[in-house]
């Protein structure tokens, strides 16, 4: 599930944070292969929250057509009591 993926990617980008974070000198080697860690982890992250906006639009245009319905039904009912 793109949720779970992104709380992970979440996770370990914080841990990268408290790497430098913890980090006297950092070795410039190590450093680089944390920076290229993290912007993997950026741009995977980046996809799922675009898959999951993706999901949620999906759902919005959903309850919009089932707003119309009740609306259009709505409408229905008041003509056949005015009349």
């Amino acid at each position: 599930m793109a949720k779970d993926r992104l709380k992970d990617s979440l996770k370990k980008l914080k841990a990268i944070v408290e790497w430098f974070d913890a980090q006297g000198e950092v070795d410039v080697e190590a450093g680089l292969e944390k920076v290229k860690e993290g912007v993997a982890l950026i741009k995977e992250s980046k996809s799922e929250l675009k898959k999951l906006e993706n999901e949620f639009e999906e759902v919005k245009k959903e309850f919009g057509k089932i707003d119309e319905e009740e609306v259009g039904k709505d409408n229905t009912k008041s003509e056949e009591l005015s009349s």
